[in-house]
């Protein structure tokens, strides 16, 4: 089978991407960014907050190892989804929690999915993460990617990537990739 790819922005992307990249059945994960509509944007243009653009990560990951409501369950684990254009100490509509689901079956499956969070009570305030269709995914500059792995000691990536690492080998950890 092939290799799916799924969109998300729940903040920064330097830590989304790190959660994502602990996951067996993940190929690859790359920082960009979607939703906006400025041509082949700037990091510089998106930290404006002017583009539209929200900071995302493509998922590659292969289906017959980690399905798509599972990387929904992780998403949902490591951001808050009831914030409102921000996570943490970022804030902006570049921050804001995004799915864009790259099929209708992705769509029909978050929409599901946030159903069910809803339903169970998960969190105490209303979910504001938007669901939109992937027009096009711009990879976001050489420097922003794996930033967490060339950075671990830098002071952002301890205090906010290193706790979503954390989250996700505890609450994870049978779907951890095993070279972790």
């Amino acid at each position: 089978m092939p290799t799916e790819r799924a969109t998300f922005g729940g903040g920064c992307f330097w830590c989304t991407e790190a959660a994502f990249k602990e996951l067996d059945g993940v190929e690859a994960v790359t920082s960009g960014y979607a939703g906006g509509s400025v041509e082949n944007p700037t990091y510089k243009q998106v930290c404006s907050g002017d583009t539209g653009h929200a900071e995302v990560v493509q998922v590659a990951y292969d289906p017959e190892v980690i399905a798509y409501p599972d990387l929904l369950q992780v998403f949902f684990t490591v951001h808050d989804p009831t914030q409102l254009n921000r996570q943490g100490p970022d804030v902006g509509t570049q921050y804001r929690s995004i799915v864009l689901y790259h099929d209708d079956e992705q769509r029909e499956q978050v929409e599901r999915f946030l159903v069910e969070l809803s339903e169970e009570g998960a969190y105490d305030d209303e979910i504001v993460t938007e669901i939109e269709p992937l027009e096009t995914f711009y990879e976001a500059e050489e420097r922003h990617q794996d930033y967490y792995e060339k950075n671990p000691n830098d002071r952002y990536c301890s205090f906010y990537a290193e706790p979503k690492v954390k989250k996700v080998r505890e609450k994870f950890g049978d779907r951890v990739a095993a070279e972790q």
